[in-house]
């Protein structure tokens, strides 16, 4: 039976708070798509955007974009006031202006976990140590990861201080400690937003409405995965990339796009029986109930590029693991 969907970022749901979020809009949205006979909602990548505020350069491959979380849901939680709004600016619905977003949406989020730590219930505080406990596999890293940034003034980890480059679990530990409350914040906000997204999920599903979901192939240089798990990418004793993502030239753009994403090693990954992309996609399949990955291109071939290119011109094609990837994923 043929069926049939819709297009729609979450971030682009109208707001009061300049950007999409898991507010009313999104479950008037998914009546919406009830009433007019559709089956799915598609949606962009749900990962916490970096520079240049692209869904496909994330500094996680597992946590949520926090500007997602809904403040008027917060406040229904007992996890914000409404006084806690009252300066909030105001944004017109039609744009998201990102630079002042992030400040304003951070403000209020840093304030609910204030109150969260002040006043949560014994039910939710449980709720949070499980949530914390099924999800340590990824959730302790990128907390370390987010709030190591938060300590050097949002720099790539490229340019930390060297033993916390490539950390041990020593030198991990002594930073977990030094920087406790910033990961149990980190944390919080990941607790947060999975627990307002799968109240949305939950109600699609009541609805007839299944969702679609879509994996980046690559990710960030400057990210979670890249920072713990060096070994999974083509990079230097340094660390740095030796070549990057992108696609040659052609109509679109004569000098290519340079996407700037580290390369898989696949012969690593190949190895290890693509065990860190199996994770992935098995997590993936917690959150979506259809899962896209852009760009499937790269499992056939992808292009890579020189690191230090100023364009795509002189990237060149290299094999990637074809349908041996596929056999392991089935």
């Amino acid at each position: 039976m043929r069926k049939s969907g819709i297009l729609l970022p979450v971030s682009s749901l109208p707001s009061r708070y300049g950007i999409g979020c898991f507010s009313k809009e999104a479950y008037e949205w998914v009546d919406f798509l009830k009433l007019a006979g559709q089956q799915y909602w598609q949606i962009l990548p749900l990962g916490p955007t970096g520079y240049g505020d692209s869904p496909y350069q994330a500094f996680s491959a597992f946590a949520g974009q926090p500007l997602l979380i809904s403040p008027d849901e917060l406040i229904k939680d007992g996890l914000l006031y409404g006084d806690d709004l009252r300066n909030y600016p105001h944004f017109n619905p039609d744009h998201i202006y990102y630079g002042d977003v992030i400040p304003a949406k951070l403000r209020i989020l840093h304030r609910s976990y204030e109150i969260f730590k002040e006043s949560a219930d014994l039910c939710m505080l449980k709720e949070f140590d499980v949530f914390c406990e099924h999800e340590k596999d990824w959730l302790d890293d990128y907390a370390l990861f987010m709030a190591g940034k938060d300590a050097h003034g949002g720099a790539c980890w490229l340019e930390w201080e060297d033993d916390l480059r490539d950390p041990d679990e020593e030198i991990k530990a002594a930073w977990r400690e030094r920087l406790a409350d910033s990961i149990e914040y980190y944390k919080y906000i990941q607790f947060i937003f999975f627990r307002q997204w799968n109240a949305i999920r939950d109600y699609a599903h009541v609805n007839g409405i299944k969702i679609v979901g879509d994996i980046p192939i690559y990710v960030a240089l400057d990210s979670a995965e890249v920072w713990v798990y060096p070994d999974l990418f083509e990079l230097d004793e340094n660390l740095v990339p030796k070549a990057v993502a992108g696609c040659p030239p052609d109509a679109f753009s004569p000098t290519g796009q340079l996407w700037g994403n580290p390369l898989y090693d696949w012969e690593y990954h190949k190895k290890t029986g693509y065990s860190w992309w199996m994770r992935r996609i098995a997590y993936c399949f917690r959150l979506y109930d259809i899962v896209r990955i852009d760009h499937f291109r790269g499992f056939d071939e992808y292009y890579a590029i020189p690191y230090g290119e100023k364009t795509a011109v002189n990237g060149k094609w290299m094999p990637g693991p074809g349908i041996g990837f596929f056999r392991a994923v089935e």
